[in-house]
């Protein structure tokens, strides 16, 4: 009851679209405070986790048409009092601040509230969450993408934070909600530690260029509050087929406090999944009584790298958390979903079906949607993406069958990746073009647009021998030559033709919206949105592909732009057109929708290949 309250004193509130404050009440290099003179919160509140000073964008949501609580003032010494009592005391060094609330009998303190404009910053809190109750506990990660981290913590047991977000809404926000005390914890303190949270590599700390790996590190990372799972953000849909995108940087994270890592919110959400949580790409997904605002999957069939992603980012916890006993009670569930996603196998020849034909023309609407993450372009039958990650995911549940004494499963499931391997160039390679189709439909035909996350999956994962992927990768490189193709900063386009019209469909937008074409040639839609327009949604792979070759200058050439526009904060936001920026057309322009996109952070892990290179 009293979390329904201050959510209802929370939400409650008129907000403008940022905090139109005076200016902060402390600032250091790390962080930039303002306090509200009506009610305890944040008028302002930035951190900049390098310590370089960038702390003048105040993403805090101002208030407005807000009663001040009778008797309550904010003195000199930054401590609000109700009636001449201290109720919360702020206390601030260099890179922490100090909430410390003091009961007062006979009073029903209020909270101290901390709300963003999820427009100006797409924050979100990092830790654990119980199913349907919108709190976390401490210790936590607020983390503020393009901006830094601070570390939640409280020497008082059990304490929770209340956690908030909205999408579509007037004004999209997240709330971070921190309880006053009570007469049965007359006194708590709240430790706020601006921290930098990244993989120590050695060199990088003194090198501009991976500022933006050092800040953005955990900008895949966002939890959903309503739906306790990760999530595109924290007030967007989970999806089952990126799961695995956050446990391939999870294994590599350092801890993020005390008792809590990355790899504990990808079980979290794995145990929502097995529990029977859905998320988009799954049969079934849609609104429910959480309240959270998602898209439906309405295609009565769930994509074909959802499974792959679940039994990927299972391995991958297992293995690095480690946690072999978690393996071992929830076996059969993960058995169960690698046998559901090779059973699309419905001829014996060891490649994924989709029920969609994937034929030109035959172009799934909203309610069937492709076979997957990329759901507007017509992949469908046999998609080269998805086998991909299918071959990926037997491969390693395979190994952790040996290691969980499930001998037999293991040998199923190794026989059946390396039965899809030998199907997967000889289905997929095109020899008028040198390149991997994204998919065959189910007329025989192949379709390649120069998809350049098929061509860096099927490397990185190992479905071509290197004499082969040597070759496919000088065509997709000479394709994207001759395209003229330079502005790497942007990222990469998915793919490198313009996709057709019977191969694409959106809603009825106009193509510089969604990359939807009029024309039959698809060319007035292209380099918008997934027909060739620029994100860094999946380049980690044609990258981690070129470095896996041994073509280090190659991969640098994409990825050390791709890390300039990382740190100025280029793959998030919106533009000047009010489209945002996690999909850009090759002059810059901003045509997508979510503001934040997880997906774009994957190709951060790549620094570690940098690294590894040397110089």
């Amino acid at each position: 009851m009293i979390h329904h309250r201050l959510m209802t004193i929370v939400v409650g509130f008129c907000y403008a679209t940022t905090a139109q404050a005076a200016p902060p009440d402390y600032q250091s290099p790390f962080q930039a405070i303002g306090l509200s003179r009506t009610t305890p919160a944040f008028s302002w509140f930035a951190v900049d986790s390098l310590g370089q000073g960038k702390v003048t964008q105040n993403p805090v949501l101002a208030e407005t048409n807000t009663t001040a609580t009778l008797g309550l003032k904010l003195d000199t010494n930054f401590t609000y009092t109700l009636n001449n009592k201290p109720i919360w005391r702020i206390t601030c060094t260099e890179t922490v601040l100090t909430l410390r609330s003091d009961f007062v009998v006979g009073a029903e303190l209020p909270p101290f509230t901390l709300t963003f404009n999820q427009k100006a910053n797409h924050a979100t809190l990092l830790g654990l969450m119980k199913p349907g109750e919108r709190r976390m506990a401490l210790p936590c990660v607020l983390h503020l993408p393009d901006m830094g981290s601070v570390r939640i913590t409280s020497a008082t047991a059990g304490t929770l934070l209340d956690y908030d977000a909205r999408r579509r809404v007037t004004t999209p926000f997240v709330s971070v909600v921190f309880p006053a005390a009570t007469p049965q914890q007359p006194h708590i303190e709240y430790q706020l530690e601006v921290t930098a949270i990244y993989p120590r590599l050695p060199g990088i700390d003194g090198d501009m260029r991976y500022d933006g790996f050092r800040r953005d590190w955990l900008n895949i990372f966002q939890v959903n509050p309503r739906l306790q799972m990760l999530a595109n953000n924290a007030a967007s849909d989970p999806c089952a087929f990126t799961l695995f995108e956050y446990s391939s940087l999870a294994r590599h994270t350092p801890p993020l406090a005390e008792g809590l890592t990355c790899l504990d919110l990808v079980r979290m959400t794995l145990d929502r999944y097995i529990a029977g949580a859905t998320g988009y790409g799954q049969a079934g997904y849609g609104p429910g009584s959480s309240g959270a605002d998602i898209i439906g999957w309405a295609t009565p069939w769930s994509s074909l790298d959802s499974l792959p992603s679940f039994l990927i980012a299972a391995c991958d916890y297992a293995e690095s958390a480690p946690d072999l006993p978690w393996a071992r009670a929830n076996y059969a569930k993960l058995r169960a979903w690698g046998h559901e996603m090779l059973a699309s196998d419905k001829d014996g020849d060891g490649l994924l079906k989709y029920p969609g034909t994937g034929n030109f023309g035959d172009r799934p609407l909203r309610e069937r949607r492709p076979s997957n993450w990329w759901d507007t372009i017509n992949f469908g039958h046999e998609d080269a993406f998805a086998n991909a990650l299918a071959y990926r995911a037997a491969a390693m549940f395979a190994k952790l069958a040996h290691e969980l004494d499930q001998a037999d499963d293991a040998q199923f499931f190794s026989e059946k990746a390396a039965k899809l391997r030998a199907a997967y160039a000889p289905t997929f390679l095109n020899p008028a073009t040198g390149l991997l189709a994204g998919w065959k439909s189910a007329d025989g035909q192949l379709h390649d647009y120069g998809f350049t996350f098929v061509q860096g999956v099927a490397i990185t994962y190992g479905l071509l021998d290197d004499k082969t992927a040597n070759a496919v990768m000088d065509h997709l490189l000479a394709k994207m030559q001759a395209v003229g193709y330079t502005n790497f900063a942007l990222g990469l386009p998915g793919n490198l033709v313009p996709i057709k019209q019977g191969d694409y469909v959106h809603e009825n937008t106009p193509p510089e919206r969604f990359g939807e074409p009029r024309r039959e040639d698809g060319s007035d839609g292209f380099q918008f949105y997934e027909n060739g327009g620029a994100t860094g949604c999946w380049a980690y792979y044609t990258i981690k592909a070129l470095y896996q070759l041994g073509r280090i200058t190659e991969a640098r050439r994409i990825l050390h732009p791709m890390l300039e526009g990382y740190a100025r904060g280029e793959f998030q936001g919106f533009g000047a057109n009010g489209m945002s920026r996690d999909w850009r057309d090759w002059q810059g322009g901003g045509h997508g929708y979510e503001g934040l996109l997880v997906d774009n952070y994957q190709t951060l892990l790549a620094v570690m290949d940098d690294v590894k290179a040397g110089k």
